[in-house]
């Protein structure tokens, strides 16, 4: 049966998605983290999958004592912490 006369479909939202860089925060010729693809790296696996991109903060080992960076990640915590 056709439509009727003058009468439209439904509307269909004519927007795409973002490119993969639209939403990133680093500078154009910014390297790459040195805390993202570690050879230690063990994906969390409590954490949602979509997070798998080898950072550290999302490392099974991340801040436990079978991490092999602990100390770095330890004094940059301190550095983090207010004086007193």
């Amino acid at each position: 049966m056709p439509p009727a006369a003058g009468r439209k479909g439904p509307t269909i939202p004519s927007h795409f998605a973002p490119s993969a860089g639209a939403f990133s925060t680093e500078e154009e010729g910014e390297e790459e983290s040195p805390r993202t693809g570690r050879p230690c790296y063990v994906f969390n696996p409590i954490l949602k999958r979509n997070l798998d991109d080898t950072a550290c903060e999302h490392c099974r080992f991340y801040l436990t004592s079978r991490c092999p960076h602990l100390e770095e990640f330890m004094e940059d915590l301190e550095e983090m912490s207010p004086e007193g």
